[in-house]
């Protein structure tokens, strides 16, 4: 017990007066004569006995009394905290992801966690609060109750190491308070696990809310699996992590207007199809009925009539195989000789092939570097015999490695990058057995670049510089039979899809998407993302021909996006939620070490502040003050 006041414990030497009071009794006793004292003996020893108790009893509930007074003056209480005066601080984060959009006892995840913070925690007690996209430093509960009632989900989840990391740099440096972290979320599982440290400073305390029932189904993607010249067949893949559902109604909608349903059986995963017209823009979204997470119950695509990727083959070799890869309905392909190339035509391109040129004149060099700042793509295909120094010459400008010597032995071509754009998602995994192509001379090039596909040796086949691609070899049947290859269709097809990255049915809220817009600005104008009343400017370059832009962190809603230039709508974008979140897979946080768990928000909110309350016992001993004058006065009035 610690005392705010104790130099008030000094008037305790006060109950030495009731001491004296009773033991020297000032009063005189007069004498009276009687002439038969024998009965008078007997009785006046019976009440000198009686009034001695008596004396007693109330000199002890005297001073208990005083002692009760002057102790509360003193104002006694006790803590847990070694000092009364022991700063406090207090850090809490607040996961605000789609997740915590499941229904526990008291309403959604997030609700109650809200509901709990603002129920138990002081309305003045300074505190840190911060979710996935909101900060609210060093405020009180009183000042964000507001923000606290009207906080939205977050398509943005933290990093567990991200987390941990922004709410110890929201603490103060004073290593002599006491710092709480309180981490609430529902602690789904991600790829990297949550660690804590082991800091004398920091006190984690862990509170994972737990749905009661760990059930969804959500629209996972889409994608055009079937073309024809009049329609499109749209198969919609969904998933469910629940019982199984015999009937799920799946429908589909153009702005608000719903075009068709179906229902679907579903245990784990399923797939359902729409068919929409393939000759008219469509601005889509697929929705279902599920009661457990709301965010990924609605999928946005839309279909916007693209222009064919223009392609131009300036040739000194044969190009039939150029047909088959680049066809009519998604390329515009030319392809033209070399003495019969108009120079002009080139800055209308998106691609360039150069099929095997021997030489490449300063005009076309020019040209090409023109092409290339106005963001276009390259490709060269080099001849068997070519003059080296004009091929150089091209490479110095693109800053691309030269050519060296010629090597005439047979190589294989048994390296594929498959972590690069253009074999991305080309395989389901990485193949050691392929029927390797191969060479039978080919050309040395220096380390730089970005090789694509590389010879046992590991020099590069097919190498990049940022957007110009380069074989060093040829491609004719005579030195390779890599047009053989199945590696052939991917590698053109793509370097011919990049090089105008034309809009997707869809894209991801949070990641980073470029787009070319196939448009002409005017000088110091943009392009803007709008949808209702929401406008945003992304990050864009122009071209003479197009606009690349480029979108992260925003938008952050999902919806369809009109592309304006000015006032004119030149594209529409379709963005969704990453379905990561769909996955009620939790973590097991016996696990996690040098941390304290607890059961529900209202609990650690409890445990803080049993750590720095202060129970004050001065009433008590105000009450026992009472309770000794109320016992004074009995013995005073009933004891004879």
């Amino acid at each position: 017990m610690q005392f705010k006041n104790p130099e008030i414990l000094y008037a305790l030497l006060l109950l030495i007066i009731p001491i004296i009071i009773h033991l020297f009794q000032l009063r005189r006793f007069k004498k009276e004569a009687f002439t038969n004292v024998q009965l008078l003996k007997t009785i006046t020893i019976q009440t000198r006995k009686s009034s001695q108790l008596k004396k007693w009893l109330t000199l002890l509930t005297r001073m208990l009394l005083l002692a009760c007074i002057i102790i509360a003056f003193a104002q006694p209480y006790q803590s847990n905290t070694s000092s009364f005066n022991t700063k406090s601080e207090t850090v809490i984060y607040l996961d605000n992801s789609f997740s915590m959009q499941a229904k526990g006892a008291n309403g959604t995840l997030l609700n109650t966690a809200v509901q709990d913070l603002i129920e138990h925690m002081g309305d003045n007690e300074n505190i840190s609060i911060f979710t996935n996209d909101l900060n609210f430093i060093n405020t009180s509960i009183k000042a964000i109750r507001n923000d606290l009632i009207e906080l939205s989900y977050s398509a943005n989840q933290l990093e567990y190491d991200a987390m941990v990391l922004k709410g110890e740099k929201a603490f103060s440096k004073d290593k002599g308070s006491i710092k709480n972290f309180v981490l609430i979320s529902d602690f789904q599982q991600k790829q990297a696990p949550i660690t804590l440290k082991n800091d004398s400073l920091i006190k984690y305390r862990l509170v994972q809310l737990t749905p009661t029932k760990a059930a969804n189904v959500s629209i996972d993607s889409l994608y055009i699996s079937k073309t024809t010249i009049e329609s499109l067949e749209l198969t919609v893949l969904l998933s469910n992590q629940g019982d199984p559902i015999e009937t799920l109604p799946v429908s589909l909608f153009e702005d608000d207007q719903l075009m068709a349903k179906s229902a679907v059986s579903i245990t784990t995963t399923a797939e359902t199809v729409f068919t929409i017209p393939n000759n008219k823009a469509f601005k889509g979204k697929i929705t279902i009925d599920d009661g457990y997470l709301n965010y990924d119950n609605t999928f946005y695509f839309n279909l916007d009539r693209n222009d064919p990727i223009k392609v131009l083959a300036i040739n000194e070799a044969d190009a039939a195989f150029l047909k088959k890869l680049y066809t009519a309905d998604e390329f515009d392909l030319t392809l033209v000789d070399f003495r019969a190339l108009n120079y002009n035509s080139i800055a209308n391109q998106n691609l360039i092939i150069l099929n095997q040129l021997k030489n490449i004149p300063n005009g076309l060099v020019t040209s090409l570097n023109s092409f290339s700042e106005d963001g276009g793509s390259i490709l060269i295909i080099p001849s068997s015999e070519p003059e080296l120094d004009s091929y150089n010459q091209l490479f110095n400008i693109f800053l691309f490695p030269n050519f060296h010597a010629k090597v005439s032995t047979e190589k294989r071509i048994t390296k594929i990058n498959f972590s690069h754009p253009l074999l991305n998602n080309v395989f389901d995994k990485k193949v050691d057995n392929f029927q390797y192509p191969k060479v039978q001379t080919h050309y040395t090039f220096a380390t730089s670049g970005t090789p694509i596909l590389s010879y046992e040796d590991s020099t590069p086949f097919l190498t990049q510089v940022n957007n110009t691609y380069a074989f060093s070899a040829a491609l004719d049947e005579n030195n390779s039979n890599f047009k053989n290859s199945p590696l052939i269709v991917p590698i053109f097809y793509n370097i011919g899809k990049q090089s105008l990255k034309l809009p997707r049915l869809y894209y991801t809220v949070g990641t980073t998407n470029t787009i070319d817009i196939r448009t002409t600005i005017q000088q110091d104008a943009i392009l803007k993302l709008e949808q209702a009343e929401t406008a945003i400017i992304p990050q864009q370059k122009t071209y003479s021909h197009k606009v690349q832009m480029i979108t992260d962190d925003y938008p952050n809603t999902a919806d369809i996006y009109q592309v304006k230039n000015n006032e004119n709508v030149v594209r529409h974008l379709s963005y969704n939620y990453d379905r990561t979140e769909s996955a009620l897979n939790y973590l097991n946080l016996s696990q996690v070490k040098n941390s304290i768990k607890n059961t529900s928000v209202a609990s650690a909110i409890e445990d803080i502040k049993s750590m720095t309350n202060v129970n004050e016992l001065w009433k008590w001993f105000v009450i026992f003050a009472i309770a000794f004058l109320i016992i004074e006065m009995l013995i005073l009035k009933f004891l004879k």
